[in-house]
């Protein structure tokens, strides 16, 4: 059955010659080419290819990847990731039939009085839900947004065939076995799950309101709780031009140089300062309202990282703009991204290597592609495995970077992020943060003296349970007695020595 499927999803993306481009590409294997070809004889394969329409065929899942690659015009092609954009709010839309009986299921026939006008159009239409602008009797513009009818069986048994082939990829062992293909496509279904639930990408958006209420150039819808529910959620409604019109952004003057900027800086105040970012930040989800600001839609997908992965991501940011490439090693192996096996000052030549040819340079001097093939060929000689909790965060960085370029070709992501990474790093492992650290350590210690001294007081046996006094010559045993002053007074000393090295 899944094989089946497979099948069946090459048949369609070479109908729509979608794989027209891997017919004659050098890296692929002679077998691979040969099947492109014989999977479109007879289709009738447009040329050029049409990518959008060959992944619309293959089902949401398929969608999702076409949405992160048009973000990479530098991967796949100006031309295929113009088609590909298509994806991000182009799909085709439910009938509103189908949708009012969904909005029926999840809110009650009671939503009809609740609204005096509701656009049966969409004004969106993604791949695993659809927006409706709505009003509502006290006048309020809102997005509705409702789940597509039938997009969480498409979406499992698209998975549950995916999980089937990761399995079987990864019994070939080698460089499939390192991938870990099988826990990739596992946090592929943990990301799919919670965006198919609605109050999760609700609580996503408020959380993320406070994320960024700091930031003067990002903003983030306001919920509307009583219409939200498991299939639906509610959104302040905000008028704005998508970044992915670019005609639009220019005919208002808008400076797109420094849109780029405040995305980058934006995102890094979210992955780095707070530990909660916004993981699918493609053209489709950003807005800029009239006042300028950056508006962030579509919170399905949300990432977080520990304080730890948080050090670690800012540390080798700073390393690798700075140069210090010993440091960026030293990282990788503390963090256990890199077996303990290996030479430190070997995979810190290696970094030199891939990142001194693009140090200072803007996007349009660096090729993606040879900068790729000299990570890829580190991870393997390093035998680095595939992080599944940091591929979200590597994800939405590939996309962020594509959308920063998309608005400023010239852009140097790095360089962008690295006055506010340099300035965290200052906060979180400067003297005054080591010096707060210690505090709160020794604070924290100090309050747990009383509960040490309460056990150790436990522990001692009662004055009724004393020892039968032994026959001659041997000594009677002290009294616990005899020790309990002493415990006491010693218990008593370790506060006041904690006070005192607590205060002074």
């Amino acid at each position: 059955m899944h094989a089946a499927r497979l099948l069946g999803d090459a048949r369609r993306l070479a109908r729509h010659g979608a794989l027209r481009p891997f017919e004659t590409l050098a890296d692929v294997p002679g077998s691979a080419r040969l099947a492109a070809r014989l999977l479109r004889l007879g289709a009738g394969a447009p040329d050029p290819p049409q990518f959008a329409e060959g992944l619309k065929a293959c089902g949401p899942a398929a969608v999702k990847l076409g949405q992160a690659l048009a973000t990479r015009p530098d991967l796949v092609g100006p031309a295929a990731a113009a088609d590909l954009k298509r994806l991000q709010d182009d799909m085709p839309a439910a009938p509103w039939a189908r949708i009012a009986a969904e909005l029926d299921r999840a809110l009650g026939p009671q939503w009809r009085a609740d609204f005096v006008e509701i656009s049966e159009k969409p004004v969106g239409s993604a791949s695993i839900a659809q927006v409706h602008r709505a009003v509502t009797r006290a006048g309020e513009t809102v997005a509705l947004k409702v789940l597509r009818p039938g997009v969480e069986e498409q979406f499992t048994s698209a998975i549950e065939t995916y999980a089937w082939a990761a399995a079987r990829l990864e019994r070939l062992g080698g460089e499939f076995a390192r991938l870990r293909p099988r826990q990739v496509i596992e946090t592929f279904r943990g990301w799919t799950m919670a965006e198919l639930d609605l109050r999760r990408e609700a609580g996503h958006a408020s959380e993320l309101a406070d994320a960024v209420r700091a930031e003067p150039g990002l903003r983030v819808p306001r919920v509307h709780w009583q219409w939200t529910s498991r299939r639906t959620l509610a959104l302040e409604w905000v008028d704005g031009i998508k970044l992915t019109d670019h005609a639009a952004l220019d005919a208002t003057g808008a400076d797109r140089p420094a849109l780029a900027q405040t995305l980058v800086r934006g995102f890094l105040a979210q992955a780095i300062g707070k530990g909660f970012f916004h993981a699918d930040l493609h053209q489709g989800n950003l807005l800029l309202d009239r006042e300028g600001r950056l508006v962030l839609l579509d919170f399905g997908i949300m990432g977080h990282l520990d304080r730890r992965a948080r050090v670690y991501l800012a540390e080798i940011i700073f390393g690798l703009l700075v140069g210090d490439y010993a440091r960026v090693a030293d990282i990788h192996f503390e963090a256990g991204y890199v077996p303990p096996h290996h030479d430190r000052m070997a995979f810190a030549t290696a970094l030199r290597a891939a990142g001194e040819p693009i140090r200072g340079k803007d996007a349009s001097q660096i090729s993606i592609g040879n900068l790729l093939d000299n990570l890829f060929a580190i991870t393997r000689q390093f035998d680095m495995e595939t992080q599944p909790h940091l591929l979200l965060l590597q994800k939405t960085m590939v996309m962020v970077e594509g959308v920063a370029i998309g608005l400023d070709p010239h852009v140097n992501m790095w360089e962008t992020g690295g006055p506010y990474v340099k300035a965290w790093l200052r906060e979180e492992l400067g003297p005054e943060a080591r010096l707060a650290d210690r505090l709160v350590a020794d604070l924290r210690l100090l309050l747990q003296l009383p509960e040490v001294a309460r056990r150790l007081i436990r522990q001692l046996p009662p004055e009724s349970a004393a020892p039968p006094q032994p026959p001659e010559p041997q000594l009677p045993p002290p009294s616990p007695w005899t020790w309990r002053p002493f415990l006491a007074g010693l218990a008593v000393g370790l506060v006041l020595l904690a006070l005192v090295v607590f205060l002074f």
